[in-house]
């Protein structure tokens, strides 16, 4: 059973913003996954390498998008990502130095900011980039 299950009400009727959010999804699972078998701490370093990478391609495509259609909430926008980026570059720093185990509040930290991003951050920006022909 997954932590967290893309559904409909997630979209925010940009297909390539859909499919990157349903893969920051997957891994979230995989880790949920993994800590289920006790094995979370063994995979959390690739886990990070892939969240850090994740928030690196996909936030640049969606400020890339904003930027080009004048979107009015960037600046707003582009601290959210800045913020995430921050906390998750934080974790993967704790865990380095041995400063924090995989944590049921990593995934929950997660798993909230996601579904608050996309339900209220990321919706904004759905409609505008439709009217702007971006689908």
């Amino acid at each position: 059973m997954a932590l967290f299950n893309w559904t409909d009400k997630f979209s925010v009727d940009v297909k390539t913003f859909d499919e990157q959010h349903k893969n920051l999804i997957n891994l979230i699972n995989d880790l949920y996954d993994a800590m289920k078998l006790g094995k979370g701490n063994q995979i959390l370093g690739k886990i990070f390498d892939s969240l850090i990478d994740y928030t690196k391609n996909h936030f640049n495509d969606e400020e890339e998008v904003m930027r080009k259609v004048f979107y009015p909430e960037y600046l707003n926008h582009k601290s959210e990502h800045v913020k995430l980026t921050d906390k998750v570059l934080e974790y993967k720093k704790k865990f380095e130095n041995n400063e924090i185990l995989i944590s049921v509040d990593l995934l929950g930290f997660l798993r909230d900011w996601l579904t608050n991003h996309i339900m209220n951050t990321d919706k904004k920006y759905g409609e505008f980039f439709k009217n702007k022909g971006i689908e």
